[in-house]
């Protein structure tokens, strides 16, 4: 294992507060991460940096759990990070893989260039529809519909699809070239900011939590998890395997894919609650009165009128870590949109740089936005824990998908040593286990540190002796998978 550390880990470090010192225990090396995640921009060197800060977020804490002393020394397999990274396409519940992209979530020409569009959940896709005045009906099923709704959008420029859709609730967005994203009023706000921040919001004595049982760092803490889809979801993922007991919420009208159930909840316990409905919301207040830290990823303002924004949060509960996540950012004239990680690479000019030889936009070979905004966000969750145990606050962390686009296109460096040997063999890190629907097989975690857990499959334990507070809010299983 080469012992030393890049640019981007201690860039990211300094954003999080960390001592500059501590990035002297990230060893980074391994078998190299073939052509896994190979791509123009410097994906594999952002993904390393991303894996490398929460690991040694978790490092720290579990330094700081023991009394002090010497950091544990963090590992950083280049292998295990590739792998991790597209870990939804290696997972298999029964043997059955995973579906990532619905039929009408893709890449459309128009008559002045590209557009793209993200219909995964069936509420988006009959927004998609309606806004192009089709049928979700006909003969010929999901390929004939498609020919007809690239016909409409042939006739169309993109930018008029991009407000048309979003006007009716839709996703979709314009495919921009990196100069096109900069002059757009998003793209220049974005720009302004820094890839995340960390920063204390408010009073709260110092939080002390038990049960260090095997010195997990994160041990103890609860975490409600409000996040979907994949970058919150990672976060969550990561702290449940550093210890945390971790309770995913689901609204009961807009239920999570068990797909992504599967590849995100290992270490989880999850729930549904209606927050608009009185009981619900009781028994939500009786988790958040007795929780350490919340994560956010639904669009900004989205759970405002629940009273979870931070600032209601941070005088609800004094002394919490909030992560929030966003795709946009929470400010600009893009602050309250959703978006998700295809949608990001298109509008910031991601998918110009990967174009194809016939200049069709192209992709990073990873959700690379979205997973490693996950590890920055658990990263910065963990610091935020460090900095309450050592003096009290409320800490928020806020990161953003477009945020981690722009670090990606101009504040990653190339790192020469990271040489191309082939395609990555995943086994390594492949693991299994038995599941409710059939035999589990999953990427390991590629968060690594000496004495720290080395499996998604640690058993998150409960909040309490009262199992009602669970039960009685709609069912406290966890998805197949999960602990």
């Amino acid at each position: 294992m080469i012992k030393r550390s890049t640019d981007a880990t201690d860039h990211v470090w300094a954003l999080l507060g960390g001592d500059p010192a501590l990035t002297a225990a990230v060893g980074l090396g391994g078998p190299g991460p073939g052509g896994a995640l190979r791509a123009r921009l410097p994906v594999r060197e952002m993904a390393r940096s991303t894996v490398a800060v929460c690991a040694l977020a978790a490092a720290e804490l579990a330094a700081a759990r023991r009394g002090g002393g010497p950091l544990p020394a963090v590992r950083v397999d280049d292998g295990a990070v590739a792998a991790a990274f597209v870990s939804e396409r290696h997972l298999r519940v029964g043997g059955r893989a995973a579906t990532t992209f619905a039929p009408l979530s893709r890449f459309w020409r128009t008559a002045d260039g590209w557009v793209r569009t993200h219909a995964n959940y069936p509420h988006h896709r009959a927004r998609l529809l309606a806004a192009l005045g089709q049928p979700d009906a006909g003969a010929g099923g999901d390929e004939a519909l498609a020919g007809r709704v690239a016909d409409v959008l042939a006739g169309r420029e993109a930018a008029q699809v991009e407000e048309e859709i979003h006007a009716a609730g839709g996703l979709a967005v314009a495919v921009r070239t990196p100069h096109e994203w900069a002059v757009h009023p998003q793209g220049a706000a974005v720009a302004q900011r820094s890839l995340l921040s960390l920063e204390r919001i408010g009073g709260g004595a110092v939080r002390r939590f038990g049960g260090h049982v095997g010195g997990l760092p994160a041990a103890g803490l609860r975490v409600l998890d409000l996040t979907r889809v994949i970058a919150g979801p990672v976060a969550t993922r990561t702290l449940a395997l550093l210890g945390a007991d971790v309770l995913r919420v689901d609204s009961p009208s807009l239920l999570e894919s068990q797909d992504a159930h599967n590849d995100t909840g290992f270490g989880k316990r999850s729930t549904t609650l209606d927050l608009a409905r009185a009981a619900d919301r009781a028994t939500f207040d009786e988790l958040l009165a007795t929780a350490d830290v919340v994560v956010t990823g639904y669009r900004p303002g989205a759970l405002d009128r629940h009273g979870l924004s931070p600032q209601a949060l941070a005088e609800r509960r004094p002394g919490l870590v909030i992560g929030q996540l966003s795709a946009w950012g929470t400010y600009g004239p893009w602050g309250g949109r959703r978006g998700f990680d295809s949608l990001v690479q298109a509008a910031c000019g991601i998918a110009a740089v990967e174009a194809g030889p016939d200049s069709r936009p192209g992709v990073l070979p990873a959700q690379a936005l979205d997973h490693g905004t996950g590890y920055l966000l658990a990263a910065a969750v963990l610091r935020g824990v460090t900095d309450q145990r050592a003096g009290g606050g409320t800490y928020l962390a806020r990161l953003a998908l477009a945020q981690t686009a722009a670090w990606l296109a101009r504040g990653v460096g190339r790192d020469e040593t990271l040489r191309d040997v082939g395609e990555c063999d995943v086994e390594p890190w492949m693991r299994e286990r038995p599941g409710a629907f059939g035999p589990v097989r999953y990427v390991s975690s590629p968060v690594v540190f000496d004495g720290g857990p080395s499996d998604w499959a640690c058993v998150a334990g409960r909040w309490g002796a009262d199992a009602a507070v669970w039960g009685g809010a709609g069912g406290g299983a966890g998805p197949s998978g999960a602990a």
